[in-house]
């Protein structure tokens, strides 16, 4: 096991040196062939993911997840159209920044490099492989994947797309690579791989995320769960808050931007709960509920202190009245993990104050969470949602796969 991630490891090096003189025409040629090749192979795909979807059901899968692996004519179409859209971006890299003369003639600047081996460790998310090769292979990167059991026959399918795309354009094949052995044990062994993986990028549950950042001897950039609220303001349109927060939470509920705990004012309740619980319950989630709230919930069960941390990934929402702004923020500032959180209101000094005050990787007003998401921020697809402040924090897009180096021009300057 150990030698053979050793080789994955030299073959990425190598292919981060071709990588490196790549241009970007010729990247977007790439990546638009890919894209191509991907929907003309869409029975193999789908014929491959049937074989995880079945797995998964078999393994009582939580509908929620099912929905996340399942690949559909439509799924790998818009999973091209990711790879399309990085087409029309601009390539950060080589990108000069800064450029300044010092008093002694010489002349300091910055230039964006790639990050060179990205690592990923992603669960059951087909769309990840593509999305990951996309952005890497955009930046100069070269990727590394780790996906779960769950997916493995997707991954394998997708990613045989795309090493064929790469031979026939004349690129090294190992711009991307597939660790198949989906076991724990190697998943620990690739968290030490430091001489050949720059930067590892987990994407999954907190448990897997919890392990990547004990575990990694390599820097990594967390992309956290999702618990994410919505607070109902006392100046809220009833109407627009019981529109958003059915979309934040049951458009796809199996994703980190969906919304899991809800906190109304109390001023509200009488006039939003009973017509809220009546349109969740026709999408079958169960409300779980505080003391106050239970009576205006039919069929709400009561809420525990753990409800208030979870990341349910299902059709769950989690209910609290709050009496004050104040105490919204509060609330969501324990029981956050970092990542979107909104407030629906007509008061634009208490929007401003939630803005100030949450923390959290995007904040939102009279808005879902659901727009968390790298396509919608204009990214093109994502590497994840980064829920730390350092290097980066939000949807990671292209110019987060990249850092810095700096460029010293002199004409015979020395040290005195």
């Amino acid at each position: 096991m150990k030698e053979m991630l050793v080789q994955l490891g030299k073959r990425a090096k190598d292919a981060e040196a071709a990588l490196r003189t790549i241009s970007t025409d010729k990247k977007n040629q790439v990546l638009a062939a890919v894209a191509d090749h991907l929907v003309k192979n869409s029975e193999a795909l789908l014929k491959a993911n049937e074989e995880d979807v079945k797995n998964g059901k078999a393994n009582h899968m939580p509908e929620g997840l099912v929905d996340r692996l399942l690949l559909t004519r439509e799924r790998i179409e818009g999973m091209a159209d990711g790879l399309r859209q990085l087409v029309d971006l601009e390539d950060p890299v080589g990108e000069v920044t800064g450029m300044k003369k010092r008093p002694n003639g010489l002349l300091i600047g910055q230039k964006r490099v790639p990050l060179g081996v990205i690592g990923i460790i992603y669960e059951a998310r087909p769309n990840v492989t593509a999305d990951a090769f996309g952005l890497c292979f955009k930046t100069g990167n070269v990727v590394i994947l780790k996906g779960g059991s769950d997916a493995i026959h997707s991954n394998q399918a997708i990613v045989k797309c795309i090493r064929e795309t790469l031979k026939a354009q004349g690129i090294t094949e190992d711009a991307i690579q597939l660790i198949e052995d989906t076991s724990r044990e190697t998943a620990g062994e690739f968290m030490k791989m430091n001489e050949y993986v720059d930067v590892l990028i987990p994407r999954g549950g907190k448990g897997l995320i919890k392990a990547v950042v004990n575990q990694s001897t390599i820097p990594v950039i967390e992309t956290g769960t999702g618990n994410c609220h919505i607070y109902v303001d006392e100046t809220a349109d009833p109407e627009m808050a019981a529109d958003i927060i059915m979309n934040a939470k049951t458009q796809r509920v199996g994703v980190c931007n969906a919304c899991e705990s809800l906190l109304v004012h109390d001023s509200m309740k009488e006039v939003l709960l009973p017509v809220l619980a009546e349109r969740l319950r026709e999408k079958h989630v169960e409300m779980r509920a505080d003391q106050e709230a239970l009576s205006l919930v039919p069929g709400a069960v009561p809420a525990s202190q753990e409800d208030w941390g979870t990341e349910y990934l299902d059709y769950i929402l989690s209910l609290k009245l709050v009496d004050s702004l104040d105490e919204a923020i509060r609330h969501i500032n324990t029981y956050n993990t970092g990542h979107s959180e909104a407030i629906i209101t007509s008061d634009y000094f208490n929007a401003q104050k939630f803005l100030d005050e949450v923390d959290a990787a995007a904040v939102y007003v009279n808005a879902s969470t659901r727009f968390t998401d790298g396509e919608e921020f204009g990214f093109g697809a994502e590497i994840g949602i980064s829920t730390q402040k350092l290097h980066a924090r939000g949807p990671m897009g292209l110019k987060e796969l990249t850092t810095t180096k700096y460029i010293i021009y002199g004409d015979g300057q020395i040290r005195s």
